[in-house]
């Protein structure tokens, strides 16, 4: 069996913005599996906010030993962008030795279409408005906010888009402070769900002030060790694929979360069709869907996800599983 890693980009449609910064590419990491003429693929999207680089990322994968199985991946990766598309790609690789579709492998019944959210990057309320009216006819958009003058630019989303339903996303970029001085704001405008309004690890008010629409945890939640912490202080885990480190986690997490009453909101980082492709299986049954990164990018791979009226659809083998 060999493992090669290679860094592919794919060029934005617009320039994509949010609270940290701006970004006009998509770099993300391909990790190919080969072994008996068959191979498997997955894509990973390194996050400097975790302290991922496309080189940390590369080396790590890099460094595996040619015969890794999912099990024994556990134990040498830690959750994160390496193992993510290495996980991704070995579910490929026993997807299409056997002949089936990965959900097979699972045991769980095929991937249906599901209505994604659309995500308009930070910008100032003119452009917003403007984005907002150029996709109101999505049913689902995501509003990054995060800055100061967010109520302008909110109120000109709702106004660009009045019958989409819209959740927000403060990117770590809010205090409990602001959350609860612009709670009866979000309410008004029909926002359905705030995206982490507080730094990780600096949330713990979450807990301590009434939460009037639900909160979600992402940069706060990675895998199922996060759960315990988010107890009490937030309604619902945003679960992606590359905090996870792969499908195998991110499944189980799906399972932990709703043990635990937690809503589920699956999504992605900007990536490619091969990235958002095992998240699909993940995604059945979700609260909030949010697998856009296809549709922010000005190219993507052969044998895209297809997205229409229902939503992100299920991957053809000829992508993935």
């Amino acid at each position: 069996m060999t493992i090669t890693v290679t860094q592919d980009v794919f060029r934005l449609a617009e320039v994509f913005t949010i609270s940290r910064g701006s970004r006009t590419e998509a770099k993300v990491l391909t990790a190919k599996i080969t072994r008996g003429g068959v191979t498997g693929w997955g894509e990973c999207v390194p996050y400097a906010r975790y302290d991922e680089t496309m080189a940390s990322v590369t080396d790590q994968i890099a460094g595996l030993p040619d015969d890794v199985t999912r099990d024994g991946l556990y134990e040498l990766l830690t959750a994160g962008a390496a193992r993510n598309a290495v996980d991704c790609a070995l579910w490929d690789l026993e997807a299409k030795a056997a002949g089936k579709r990965v959900w097979d492998l699972i045991g769980v019944p095929a991937p249906k279409p599901c209505i994604t959210a659309f995500t308009l990057s930070l910008d100032t309320p003119e452009n917003m408005k403007a984005s907002a009216v150029k996709h109101a006819h999505r049913p689902l958009l995501k509003i990054k906010l995060g800055t100061s003058d967010d109520m302008a630019r909110l109120e000109a989303v709702r106004a660009g888009a009045p019958k989409s339903t819209i959740i927000v996303d403060a990117n770590e970029g809010w205090t409990a402070e602001v959350y609860t001085d612009l709670a009866p704001h979000l309410i008004r405008l029909g926002v359905s769900m705030v995206e982490q309004p507080m730094p990780a690890g600096q949330d713990d008010m979450l807990g301590e002030i009434t939460r009037p629409l639900p909160v979600c945890a992402d940069e706060s939640c990675h895998d199922r060790a996060s759960l315990p912490d988010l107890m009490g202080k937030y309604d619902m885990v945003n679960i992606k694929l590359d905090k996870t480190g792969g499908l195998t986690e991110a499944l189980a997490l799906n399972t932990a979360a709703r043990d635990a009453r937690f809503g589920v909101m699956v999504g992605c980082m900007v990536g490619s069709s091969l990235a958002m492709a095992p998240a699909t299986i993940v995604a059945q049954g979700a609260q909030v869907v949010d697998l856009d990164g296809p549709l922010l990018l000005a190219e993507d791979r052969d044998h895209a996800l297809h997205f229409d009226e229902d939503g992100v659809h299920p991957p053809v083998a000829a992508l993935w599983g």
